[in-house]
């Protein structure tokens, strides 16, 4: 007797009818269970009172943008992975959507065999994070479901964008990650936007990683990209 796998649980929060329908009807063939909301508030709300697989999330709502959205969901610890779907697919418009915390990004128009590639993506990589739900190197601990971190027993508190990278570290723990690899696995980008996007943030993780620790654990390696230090710590008490 074989166990039948239940469907996954989406939540799509689109203000347009036309565009959910196209949506509904693109997944829902493909075995998907859809819950709509057609503004923010109701999705949030949604979001907060049931555990979907996924969020598939339009940046362009009335009242609540979609990246206002995406900041409270995050903020309140929903773990949820989110694709964003916006008419506003330039390579700033897609920073801004990954670094607030978007797993991924979808321009409009989109083609349907693409939309349903990148969720299908998005659960297979929810699901394994799952099975491993804790990851460890030195004294550096990864919770992935709950998608916090600590150092030594201390809690560390990252940002959406700041935990991407430093899951993509300990993935790759005491290899050197490549800036290439940062833009492709946490932002997503195929190409460089010629900005500041990635110095930015790996200081702000390493601020988050070292502060109130005499041992550095992220190390710049010049002309190649960063890794991490297998360094151990004693937890305080």
């Amino acid at each position: 007797m074989t166990t039948q796998t239940p469907p996954a649980q989406l939540l799509l929060i689109e203000d347009e009818a036309d565009s959910a329908r196209i949506i509904r009807e693109t997944l829902e063939p493909e075995g998907f269970v859809i819950t709509w909301c057609a503004d923010g508030e109701k999705g949030l709300s949604e979001a907060g009172e049931t555990a979907y697989d996924l969020i598939i999330l339009d940046r362009m709502l009335p009242g609540i943008s979609g990246i206002e959205v995406l900041a409270q969901l995050r903020a309140a610890g929903v773990p949820t992975p989110v694709l964003m779907l916006s008419a506003l697919s330039r390579s700033e418009n897609r920073v801004d959507g990954l670094e607030g915390g978007a797993d991924d990004y979808l321009g409009k128009p989109f083609d349907a065999h693409e939309l349903i590639a990148r969720v299908k993506a998005l659960l297979r990589r929810s699901k394994n994070q799952v099975h491993s739900a804790v990851m460890l190197f030195g004294d550096i601990e990864l919770h992935v479901k709950s998608r916090t971190a600590y150092r030594a027993g201390k809690h560390l508190a990252l940002s959406p964008k700041e935990y991407d990278i430093l899951k993509l570290l300990m993935d790759h723990a005491g290899d050197t990650v490549t800036r290439d690899m940062l833009l492709q696995k946490v932002w997503k980008l195929n190409f460089d936007p010629q900005t500041n996007v990635i110095d930015v943030n790996m200081s702000r993780l390493r601020n988050r990683l070292e502060e109130g620790f005499t041992q550095p654990v992220l190390e710049t390696v010049r002309g190649a990209g960063f890794r991490l230090l297998r360094v151990q710590t004693p937890k305080a008490g």
